[in-house]
């Protein structure tokens, strides 16, 4: 249960961390400019939420470094994702319902030179979401479920790596030494002759 439990908590991390990476580039709004005949201008999520991209990436780096990190740091980063996806989760559900100007004001820009906050919200006649915000709001929901979990179950998970160090150390004081062997034994400060019988 424990090494399932760990299990859970890194892959689903890391599929919300990509999941927000993949969203970035996808379309999250369109919109109708005044008295303009061309189709509505696209925005991605990375133009109309530009901390979605990074914040996303550290997402997935924190999933990665779930694997591996001891017990403290597994706190830490359960309140982490928990305080990210709080985060994004606000963020993203404003784009998504709300629709603000803000959120177009770059792509606006981009299309026809035009900058201020006053001058572009003359400019939008009408600005419509896609799918792309709601699906991420749902993915920054699961990301505060496994937040939460890493929170409850980090105590009870194994430690990453004893079994290897162990094996190591047992496989470093038993059978002969070579050369090698005997230089890493010698660097820690050790006799490598000590427990050969004198003559």
């Amino acid at each position: 249960m424990t090494r399932r439990a760990r299990a859970v908590a890194v892959v689903v991390t890391v599929l919300c961390g990509a999941a927000g990476v993949l969203s970035s580039t996808q379309t999250w709004l369109h919109v109708a400019l005044v008295d303009s005949t061309a189709d509505s201008l696209a925005v991605t999520g990375s133009a109309a939420l530009p901390v979605l991209a990074p914040a996303s990436l550290a997402v997935l780096a924190l999933g990665v470094a779930l694997s591996i990190v001891g017990t403290v740091v597994r706190y830490v980063f359960g309140a982490v994702a928990v305080v990210i996806a709080g985060a994004l989760g606000v963020a993203t559900a404003a784009v998504a319902y709300e629709l603000p100007v803000s959120a177009v004001a770059r792509a606006v820009t981009d299309a026809t030179g035009i900058t201020g906050d006053e001058p572009v919200s003359r400019l939008v006649s009408g600005i419509s979401a896609t799918a792309w915000p709601t699906l991420t709001l749902l993915f920054w929901l699961v990301l505060l479920a496994a937040g939460v979990f890493v929170l409850v179950t980090a105590r009870r998970w194994t430690a990453t790596g004893r079994k290897y160090r162990t094996d190591a150390a047992a496989a470093a004081t038993s059978g002969p030494l070579d050369a090698v062997d005997s230089w890493d034994g010698l660097s820690r400060g050790e006799d490598p002759t000590a427990g050969e019988d004198r003559r």
